[in-house]
């Protein structure tokens, strides 16, 4: 077996071409891995993992190029040189492209002056000067762009509530515009339930879950992670209730986000109690619902403690249901998973005493660390819920030990864990060979701008773990959750029948597979 690395130096590739050369790579006969990554410090670590580091990688630059193939000689000295082929030939296709659109954004609007709204994604010194542009044209803006400052933030914002814009981000990811999904989204049922969310996982969470209820979305509004910062001031998450609270459309309102100071949780609350019924989720370290709901007239606000109870609750108001049958439907559900937790733990090594989570989501991550911290404890992280719990090298796990792969240090240079796989991947077989792993959780994200298949890497790389196991007279749990519809072009039901085949057990909810993961630690612990 050959490992060949081809070096090309001051050659910029977005992350995005490099993965998709590399799996037209991986695709060829006698070979066996492919990486095609710019030479971050990240992706150095990552071809060690993978056993793909050869010595001209060591001292490679970000602005650097790296090929590296795996495989039978003959076929890794053809393929290096069909991976250059390749990647020429999409830049003349892109070139070709770009020919045909605007360059700028004043061009873009001279061609369509009907638009109102822009969705910039550029990197963060740049975004904000076209952020501007696009506000003092009238523009309603997507920022997808991390890396803003928090004063650029403030000062475009303020901007917007003056001229009535929205301002979604920076960090934005995901939004719903009269029925039109922007960056991450699913495929949706219009219906009579508006989202305001700080969390774009969160978003898609709870308006799947509803799509599964049966009941539709008006419109998903992102307002950008630190929008209920005490900075901040939650400018566009008052903006976007007050859009959704005069939307005929709306009827109920979902505001999401984590757990803001008292001062802004009672400001948001009171602009949501003086309009349409609404269910709000501050999400913090406890799973007890906000304590500023007591603060306030209650009347017209359900404050909750998960995206799942969040979507159920929605629901209930959007078709006039009942609470006491949600909760009813909630306890048993909880019920349930106990039961199933009991068995599962059965199958388990006294020595097999820790629970992983590898997601691609940064909510559906914190939402399970609340979760587990309900039963097991620490819960080691990069984006830890206890700064004490902080991992010290987020390349190793520890104990109880949850990572959002989609956190700046795992991106930079390569695509979202939500497109690539690689990483995660990478990182399941690592936890499943440690024997101390009991149970590893997994979010799989569907919709537009998603991986197109993601049961078709990832299966096969849960089936490789199991065996790992069982090669090792082990079990191992692998749970996941599916956030999805079956409208999305991966087709949800498709996705849960394929990973269930591969050994996963699938649950309905985050929420409900991360109570399931830390009941089945819990059993092992009480034993």
């Amino acid at each position: 077996m050959a490992v060949l690395c081809r070096r090309k130096d001051h050659q910029y590739y977005d992350s995005v071409t490099l993965m998709t050369v590399a799996r037209q790579l991986k695709s060829l006969p006698g070979i066996e891995d492919a990486a095609l990554v710019m030479g971050t410090i990240a992706n150095k670590d990552l071809l060690r993992q993978v056993e793909l580091f050869t010595p001209e990688v060591e001292d490679a630059t970000s602005s650097d190029l790296i090929i590296v193939l795996k495989g039978d000689g003959a076929s890794v000295r053809q393929a290096i040189d069909k991976a250059e082929v390749l990647l020429t030939r999409r830049t003349i296709q892109t070139k070709t492209i770009e020919e045909h659109l605007p360059r700028t954004l004043r061009s873009a609007i001279r061609l369509y002056p009907e638009s109102n709204l822009a969705v910039i994604s550029l990197p963060g010194q740049h975004a904000v000067s076209e952020t501007w542009h696009a506000l003092h044209h009238g523009l309603h803006v997507l920022l997808f762009s991390d890396n803003v400052s928090l004063a650029d933030e403030i000062a475009l914002k303020r901007y917007a509530v003056d001229n009535n814009l929205l301002m979604m981000g920076p960090g934005a990811g995901t939004a719903i515009i009269n029925g039109v999904a922007l960056g991450f989204g699913n495929a949706l049922p219009r219906g009579p339930v508006g989202i305001a969310s700080a969390a774009g996982t969160g978003l898609q969470e709870v308006s799947t879950l509803l799509a599964k209820q049966g009941v539709g979305i008006s419109q998903g509004i992102g307002v950008g992670g630190r929008d209920l910062s005490d900075e901040v001031d939650a400018m566009m998450m008052i903006q976007a209730i007050e859009a959704l609270q005069t939307d005929q459309e709306t009827e109920v309102i979902v505001a999401i986000s984590k757990l803001p100071t008292p001062r802004v949780a009672e400001k948001v609350g009171a602009k949501l109690n003086a309009g349409k019924p609404a269910v709000v989720i501050f999400m913090g370290e406890s799973l007890t619902p906000s304590p500023y709901a007591k603060q306030i007239d209650q009347g017209r606000i359900i404050y909750t403690s998960t995206l799942q109870e969040a979507a159920l609750k929605a629901a209930m108001l959007a078709t006039d249901g009942d609470l006491a049958t949600v909760e009813s439907q909630l306890a048993q559900q909880m019920s349930d998973l106990q039961k199933q937790a009991r068995n599962l733990a059965s199958l388990i090594k006294p020595e097999q005493k820790f629970l992983r989570g590898l997601f691609s989501g940064g909510t559906l991550c914190e939402e399970a660390m609340r979760i587990w911290d309900e039963k097991v404890r620490p819960v080691w992280s990069n984006q830890p819920l206890k700064q004490e719990w902080k991992l010290p090298d987020s390349k190793s796990s520890y104990q109880h030990c949850a990572l959002d792969l989609g956190a700046e240090e795992f991106t930079v240079g390569r695509p979202h864990p939500m497109i690539d796989h690689d990483l995660r991947i990478t990182r399941l077989l690592e936890e499943a060979s440690d024997p101390s792993v009991a149970v590893i959780q997994m979010d799989v994200v569907l919709g537009y701008g998603a991986h197109p298949d993601p049961a078709s890497e990832l299966s096969p790389a849960i089936e490789k773990a199991n065996g790992i196991a069982l090669e090792n007279e082990r079990s191992l749990i692998v749970v996941l959750s599916i956030t999805g519809t079956n409208e999305d072009p991966q087709n949800v039901g498709d996705q849960q029948d394929a990973f269930q085949k591969a050994g996963a057990i699938v649950l309905e909810s985050n929420a409900a597979a991360s109570w399931l993961a830390a009941m089945v630690v819990e059993e092992l612990i009480l034993e």
